[in-house]
């Protein structure tokens, strides 16, 4: 029962950062996972299959709150299911020995890639025009490939490709691959149902981690409003690499100085990561004030204005007195 409810916690975490970021719950939660000793293709199938639930939930809500495209799931749900089940398939067929490895250094190159996205500004404004299926369907297939061979990793490919490219809105890129992700945890959980079999699920764990999820899910729908993405991003990955870090450091037979120093750098490298992210964050929120509009200084009052032929009068206040100004408006 104990370890239900670490397990659980673990569902927990990974679906509030997953709710705040738009991705990362296979991440957060496939790293917990191997921490706590769960071999790499059991620990990648039972948070596939925990996802079904956990994605469904999510892209149901995305719908109903207007965030999804549906052209972009279409394009990208199909081969993302593809990638999936073949990357599942390759995953099954290594060995323990051989996985953790590969699993690791997965895991550890995604979470690099958070520590530096996540140290510029997000991208916020789009371009226009339509996303093209010669560009959606190597995405979706490349990003199910991945995430079924790293425990995770569709929401880090997918989401910052999609965003990069400008042509739509950050609510309906996260609502859209969200809703594609449940297709694509589907195929990957039929692939390991294929390459290890019913056994290959740890039914509890799926249990703990699916309640887990359900239940955080409108705590990170509050999260997002009080902690910046910026941040939480930045922390995440730090978190991920250090922890995915050790993994290689002992499949390496790395000695304990040079691992000490290893962990040092980074460390380092995860501070300056959470200081560039502040900066940037600070940076935003110092743009988004100047782009706000000033308060007007006055009402024009137009049915005046219609009454005299053409002539407005504007209020302008000032302290505790009131003049009236003409204004000369074109006919």
């Amino acid at each position: 029962m104990r370890k239900l409810l670490v397990l659980a916690l673990v569902g927990l975490a990974a679906q509030l950062v997953d709710g705040s970021l738009g991705m990362a719950y296979g991440l957060t939660s496939s790293t917990l996972l191997l921490v706590a000793g769960v071999a790499p293709a059991a620990a990648s199938a039972s948070v596939h299959l925990a996802e079904v639930g956990t994605t469904l939930a999510a892209g149901v809500a995305h719908w109903r709150f207007g965030n999804v495209d549906w052209r972009v799931v279409s394009r990208i749900a199909l081969p993302g299911a593809l990638g999936a089940f073949a990357g599942a398939t390759v995953l099954s067929s290594l060995s323990t020995e051989s996985a953790a490895p590969w699993m690791a250094a997965i895991l550890f190159t995604l979470g690099a890639y958070l520590l530096v996205r996540f140290t510029r500004p997000l991208r916020s404004a789009t371009t226009g025009g339509r996303l093209r299926g010669r560009f959606l369907g190597p995405l979706g297939l490349v990003a199910g490939f991945v995430d079924a061979t790293g425990g995770g990793g569709w929401g880090p490919v997918a989401t910052p490709a999609l965003l990069v490219s400008g042509r739509l809105e950050p609510r309906k890129v996260i609502g859209s691959v969200d809703t594609a992700e449940t297709v694509v945890a589907v195929a990957a959980s039929a692939g390991f149902l294929i390459g290890l079999g019913s056994e290959g699920f740890l039914l509890p764990t799926v249990a703990a981690l699916l309640v887990g999820g359900l239940i955080a899910a409108p705590v990170a729908a509050w999260l997002v409003r009080i902690v910046p993405a910026q941040l939480l991003g930045a922390a995440v990955g730090g978190v991920i690499v250090l922890t995915n870090a050790r993994t290689l450091l002992r499949a390496g037979e790395v000695g304990t100085p040079l691992s000490a120093l290893v962990y040092g750098l980074l460390a380092a490298g995860w501070l300056t990561a959470l200081t560039l992210a502040v900066r940037a964050l600070r940076r935003t929120r110092h743009v988004q004030a100047l782009a706000e509009p000033a308060p007007t200084s006055g009402v024009v009052d137009t049915a005046a204005a219609a009454a005299r032929g053409g002539a407005a009068s504007v209020v302008a206040t000032g302290g505790e007195q009131s003049r009236r100004l003409p204004v000369a408006v074109d006919s």
